[in-house]
């Protein structure tokens, strides 16, 4: 067990020098967390504060479809007919959005890769230097994302789960008079219909079965480095020194 921890610290040092050594300021990043564990949101303030684009599959894949791209108009059938897009089909749409000027000098991919295939492919043409492995209790998951809500007038997000335990203190995320001028802090605030127990741990359940064999292949190249939430958003000074950021 002793060997264990000693392999899995030493594979997170090694992780942390390959990012503070990136050239000229690289920042190659993947960032890894289940459904609620707030991935999208680390991501999309590191980002900016890195000058480097936070990059979902989801985003790349609207944006192929409302373009009307070949691999647009291919991914829209798929999804129309209720398959799957295949692996090489997600790997050609990354490709493509990596190779615009605004991630030359890095980036940070949320939602990619989902399968050890789609890792593959994109070790072979980009350096990784970091895969975040964002975590939390499966239990506090559950909590968070049945705690989610959103206005009916303006679709602004909210979460009313307050988690306090142990080293966890999360505050619920409640309306602000500031917020929105048309909801003036009193929004109608609705739950999502796909955030149903049961959905929610179907999503939790496949999520832990796709990327344990991800996250295995990047331990094997030493890349992957846990971090786990404490205090959701107020983490963010902990997530910069850990990225090696000033």
């Amino acid at each position: 067990m002793a060997a264990v921890r000693s392999t899995a610290s030493a594979a997170t040092a090694a992780a942390v020098r390959a990012m503070s050594t990136s050239a000229a300021g690289a920042r190659k990043l993947i960032f890894f967390g289940a459904p609620g564990v707030g991935k999208g949101t680390f991501a999309s303030r590191i980002g900016p504060e890195l000058g480097i684009p936070a990059i979902s599959t989801g985003d790349i894949i609207r944006a192929e479809v409302k373009a009307g791209s070949d691999v647009g108009k291919e991914v829209k059938a798929f999804s129309e007919s209720g398959k799957l897009v295949p692996d090489e089909l997600v790997d050609k749409m990354v490709k493509r959005r990596l190779a615009e000027p605004d991630a030359q000098n890095g980036y940070i991919l949320d939602g990619y890769p989902r399968t050890v295939a789609q890792a593959k492919a994109l070790v072979e043409y980009e350096t990784v230097d970091a895969v975040m492995n964002i975590t939390l209790p499966k239990h506090v998951l559950m909590e968070k994302l049945l705690g989610r809500r959103a206005c009916a007038d303006c679709g602004r997000g909210y979460n009313v789960a307050a988690i306090h335990e142990g080293e966890l203190d999360m505050p619920p995320l409640l309306p602000k008079p500031e917020d929105c001028d048309q909801c003036k802090g009193e929004p109608k605030l609705e739950t999502r219909k796909d955030d149903t127990e049961d959905v929610v741990t179907y999503r939790l359940d496949v999520y832990e079965q796709e990327t344990a064999p991800v996250l295995g292949f990047f331990e094997e190249l030493g890349r992957v480095v846990n971090f786990p939430v404490q205090k959701g958003i107020a983490d963010m000074p902990r997530m910069r020194e850990v990225l090696g950021m000033k």
